[in-house]
């Protein structure tokens, strides 16, 4: 996969950069600043090299059409405060103020590009749709010099930005994207042993590839979250009114078989936390696992199994963590999440490599106060990171190798 530095000298040249600055937002007001963050590195890379930089990304899920509530207008302000300089946004992706604004761009300067996804050819599944808009893109300001793709959080997608345009521009991976695979490729080859996986987000359905293929490669596999209902109720459990997907339920009996056959443990919590209600307020008990009163929802982990799981974790040399263990934004439920990811610090200071697996995860590190310095690596890419656990062939990245 080239890098920056193979696309030589970059001063007096225009660069499309894909970030991902999909970031939460309430109203207005950018709750959490990570992925924007992340980007720094890579942007002031070509600017400090006098390179004119043009950047495209996405926030949230519009239509094909331009919405006012996913405009990047606070991501090009809070940009700017990082970055200590100006930067234009764009009102549209590839019309007259996008050309207009990538032409007035000097050596060292940056732009953003209005909202990638108000174009609906960016997420066509018609190959000639795709081509075309990236070709708008690669000709911006009487033509753009060079791509680089720094936006893991989407490299699993075949979109316009993401992959048709590396195919028309010499490209490279910004430092995000090849810090990402670096890190992954460390879990994924030759992780030292023990090795540990916690898996926990709502859905079993989710992450369905990752735990087949993990079984396979894993020493213990540590599930919460929601999805752990429905691993209960393949024991034969009550689970009361929380999340379960019936549909999924002889799936995980197959999973439970195979890791008993191969060797892998899955390691279950023995307690939860159950609420009367899904709200932050709820009544709630710590109660057995297999106990849960059936007018009652599951909202965490209990006291036993977070100490279960932290044990496992620290016992480790190699930890991947991917979704949280419970409803960590409400406070009466984050305890779970809270002492995983202290786990995971833990085991990091005492010489462990530790991946914290973007998406909700990362955003659970944050918003529970946990320094990031005290993991080895916190992704970007949730989906992206599930996937190449997984075992998939990401088309972004695949297409930077040509």
């Amino acid at each position: 996969m080239k890098t920056l530095a193979d696309l030589g000298d970059l001063r007096g040249k225009t660069v499309l950069v894909r970030s991902d600055f999909n970031v939460p937002l309430d109203g207005t007001t950018i709750t959490d600043d990570g992925r924007i963050r992340a980007a720094l590195p890579t942007l002031k890379a070509l600017l400090d090299g006098g390179a004119k930089v043009v950047v495209t990304a996405h926030l949230g899920r519009p239509k094909g059409a331009p919405e006012a509530k996913y405009s990047l207008a606070p991501v090009a302000a809070r940009l700017g405060e990082l970055l200590g300089q100006d930067v234009t946004l764009a009102d549209d992706l590839v019309g007259e103020s996008a050309k207009a604004t990538v032409a007035a761009l000097t050596d060292g300067s940056v732009a953003l590009l209005e909202n990638v996804r108000f174009d609906a050819r960016e997420t066509s599944k018609v190959d000639a749709e795709r081509a075309e808009l990236a070709g708008e893109l690669a000709a911006l300001g009487g033509g753009v010099d060079a791509f680089v793709s720094d936006g893991f959080g989407v490299v699993h997608r075949k979109q316009a930005s993401v992959y048709d345009v590396a195919q028309i521009l010499p490209h490279a991976a910004g430092s995000l994207v090849q810090g990402e695979v670096e890190a992954l490729d460390k879990a994924i080859t030759d992780p030292e042993r023990p090795y540990t996986v916690v898996l926990g987000g709502s859905k079993v359905s989710d992450k369905l590839g990752v735990i087949a293929n993990l079984l396979e490669k894993a020493d213990t596999l540590v599930i919460g979250g929601g999805m752990l209902f429905t691993f209960l109720a393949a024991q034969g459990h009550e689970v009361g009114k929380s999340l379960l997907e019936a549909d999924q339920i002889d799936t995980v009996k197959g999973y439970l078989a195979r890791a008993q056959e191969k060797g892998t443990t899955i390691l279950l919590p023995t307690d939860v936390v159950a609420a009367e209600a899904f709200a932050a307020d709820a009544a709630h008990e710590v109660v057995p696992a297999d106990a849960i009163p059936a007018d009652s929802i599951g909202l965490d982990i209990g006291p036993d199994s977070a100490k279960a799981f932290a044990d496992a974790i620290t016992a480790s040399r190699t930890v991947v963590w991917n979704g949280p263990m419970g409803v960590f934004e409400f406070e009466a439920f984050s305890g779970g999440t809270r002492a995983v990811a202290q786990a995971l610090v833990d085991a990091t200071a005492a010489g462990a490599f530790t991946i914290v697996g973007g998406g909700d995860s990362a955003a659970a590190v944050r918003t529970l106060g946990f320094d990031e310095a005290g993991f080895s690596h916190i992704s970007t890419g949730g989906g992206a990171s599930l996937e190449l656990l997984e075992g998939k062939t990401l088309p972004g990245l695949a297409v930077l190798e040509a």
